[in-house]
């Protein structure tokens, strides 16, 4: 029998908050090692084994596994509890559209451009850039959107169901709520803010909630 997995990560990174969320609804025991990507050369933990030194990993007996949705789906798959992946075709389709987007379009202005230049890089007292926050602000609206969109379709994102798309999205916008003026543009989308009221109060999201909200990853 396998041991619990293992997940290496940074508590704080939005992408290992995914994971553990995951994991928990799932009810699956784990084991957390806690490793920053980040860190000076000198500080770096050793014993990683992501081969790009990101973060999360998930370490299962003998296999191994990075990059965030394939560790959810794998997460899903192999264990037992609830299902995490929508069962109907269009809602498991547009939940990987959704996680599509977060990734390539969302992740960098909501969370490395408004919120850590407006909360995460000044309370780590390195430099921030106004005008990276100001792009980022600039750049949310085409992709709330877009969500704002598939939200009302009602397949994913609907406030009523908790799924692989919300797990990815929740860590996400918890940050940029963070930001007045991020809040303020998001009140702007009432289907995602319903999306969040439910998702904010799901015992998951809150156990991973990181105490200090400081640096994303």
């Amino acid at each position: 029998m396998r041991r619990n997995p293992r997940v290496f990560g940074l508590k704080r990174s939005v992408y290992t908050r995914t994971v553990l969320i995951a994991l928990l609804e799932k009810q699956v025991p784990y084991h957390f090692t806690e490793t920053d990507p980040f860190a000076s050369a000198a500080d770096k933990v050793t014993n990683n084994p992501h081969p790009f030194r990101r973060v999360p990993y998930l370490q299962h007996g003998n296999f191994g596994l990075y990059e965030t949705s394939a560790i959810t789906i794998y997460v899903d798959t192999m264990f037992d509890g609830p299902p995490l992946s929508p069962l109907g075709g269009e809602e498991r389709v547009r939940s990987q559209q959704v996680i599509s987007i977060i990734d390539n379009y969302l992740y960098w202005p909501l969370v490395r451009q408004v919120y850590a230049h407006s909360i995460s890089r000044p309370a780590h007292r390195l430099p921030s850039d106004d005008q990276e926050i100001s792009v980022g602000l600039a750049e949310a609206p085409p992709v709330l959107g877009s969500l704002e969109k598939l939200s009302l379709e009602g397949h994913v994102l609907t406030g009523d169901r908790f799924e692989l798309a919300d797990m990815h999205l929740a860590p996400m916008i918890d940050y940029f709520l963070r930001v007045p003026k991020a809040a303020a543009l998001f009140g702007q989308y009432p289907s995602l803010n319903r999306w969040w009221k439910f998702c904010s109060v799901r015992p998951s999201v809150r156990k991973t909630r990181p105490k200090k909200l400081s640096a994303p990853h």
